[in-house]
């Protein structure tokens, strides 16, 4: 064992003094300011994007379906006058008919028709109409109905899409036959409905009210 003696003069030994060598600087902690944090504009930039994107969307959409509808109104109000004036034209060639020329009566309605309708004026008059008319000398003469000051023809759009239209009218219709000693007027409201088709509107129905 290593003994030290203390000093003669009783005097503490000298405290060692502070190194400065670079170990000793190296082991001391560094002192560092408080952290700064970068602000989150990547995340706030996202946010932005979606938001504009589900915007542009929107409009978008809302857009489209203005304008569909628009397209649409156009369309309807196109098929109001063009199936006003196919009724117009129709009634009088459907709902009228001569003994004397059947055939080329029930051609000309037939080619105005379509669909289930034409099939069912085919077997009718067939089968019901022409033996009737043949045997009582029938005949059928239909006119739109018109006011007495020369207006317009007393025929109005019920319902109308760009493909179908109801259409009511009033139509005058004078019968002769063996069975009635002198010319009988009917006045009928008639309610016709018709589809657009390849060859233009074609009728599709017609329901006596």
């Amino acid at each position: 064992m290593l003994l030290i003696d203390p000093p003669a003069d009783g005097e503490d030994p000298p405290e060692p003094e502070p190194s400065d060598s670079p170990e000793s600087a190296e082991n001391e902690p560094e002192e560092s300011g408080p952290e700064e944090s970068a602000p989150p504009r990547k995340a706030g930039r996202r946010v932005l994007i979606a938001v504009l994107g589900a915007v542009l969307v929107a409009a978008l959409v809302t857009a489209a379906v203005l304008g569909w509808r628009y397209q649409e109104g156009r369309q309807a109000e196109q098929a109001r006058g063009e199936a006003l004036a196919a009724a117009r034209n129709a009634a009088p060639v459907v709902l009228s008919y001569d003994y004397r020329h059947l055939d080329r009566d029930f051609t000309r309605a037939r080619a105005l028709l379509t669909g289930h309708f034409r099939d069912e004026y085919g077997r009718t008059t067939k089968t019901v109409v022409a033996p009737t008319a043949t045997k009582y000398q029938g005949v059928v003469k239909a006119t739109v109905a018109a006011p007495t000051d020369g207006g317009a023809p007393a025929v109005s759009v019920v319902s109308a899409t760009p493909d179908r239209a109801v259409v009511l009218l009033f139509v005058n219709q004078v019968t002769e036959s063996t069975q009635v000693p002198e010319p009988r007027l009917d006045l009928n409201r008639v309610r016709m409905t018709l589809t657009r088709t390849s060859d233009g509107w074609k009728v599709s129905g017609v329901d006596a009210l």
